[in-house]
């Protein structure tokens, strides 16, 4: 099964960080976000990669270059300058995910989510990965029901952690250029054929300079603890 980094946001809240510096090679731990990544598909037995870029999006691709270093294959999906959103970066890069079913991964999270648990997951139009509700997004986004579909809305809402597994049906017919993917995610919900699970282990989402240096302590201090 491929897999798709979602590499291609512009990192406003990042600012003035990302002035420069593509948000995914911001550094924590000593190695950029989208390396940490991209080490931890590998060894779930997801190497071959497909990443999307925009803003500042070639710096990326020069400091990864082909990912044979990393024990990867990666091909790179660009955007120009803005960026497609998310369902249209994943619809633009279609032709390098010739597989019925592919994980997505957002850049900019950080997680122990055992990606290789995905490796035999049956996928109707898309299973998504949630998480408890971080303070920052203290509503939350979707709820997963008795059956495991998830739903939008309920009364145990969950915050989608930007990992997912999808196919290619999800994405059929839709014509190229800047599309949402929560519309479609949402669509799909009313008909039963998104389904979920929740992790409840370590996950961020590194939107902001201080998430991003909490994530340093925490890599920092894992690396301590391990030593």
């Amino acid at each position: 099964m491929k897999a798709m980094i979602l590499a291609a946001g512009r990192g406003e809240r990042m600012r003035p960080l990302t002035d420069h510096t593509p948000k995914p090679l911001l550094p924590a731990g000593g190695k950029p976000l989208i390396e940490h990544t991209i080490c931890q598909l590998v060894a779930a037995g997801f190497t071959d990669i497909v990443i999307n870029y925009a803003h500042l999006g070639q710096q990326i691709a020069d400091y990864l270059g082909n990912g044979q270093q990393l024990g990867a294959t990666i091909q790179y999906s660009p955007e120009g300058e803005y960026g497609l959103e998310t369902a249209g970066g994943i619809i633009n890069a279609l032709p390098l995910l010739d597989t019925e079913t592919f994980l997505v991964v957002n850049a900019d999270v950080a997680t122990d989510f055992p990606f290789a648990s995905l490796q035999s997951r049956h996928v109707d139009l898309a299973h998504l990965i949630l998480v408890t509700n971080p303070e920052h997004h203290p509503a939350g986004d979707f709820s997963i029901d008795s059956a495991g579909y998830v739903i939008d809305g309920g009364t145990d809402t969950s915050t989608f952690s930007g990992i997912g597994l999808y196919s290619r049906a999800l994405f059929a017919n839709l014509p190229a250029g800047k599309t949402k993917l929560a519309p479609l995610l949402r669509q799909a919900m009313t008909g039963r054929r998104i389904s979920g699970q929740k992790h409840t282990g370590f996950w961020m989402d590194i939107g902001t300079p201080q998430r991003l240096q909490a994530l340093d302590f925490y890599y920092t201090q894992r690396s301590i603890d391990h030593a």
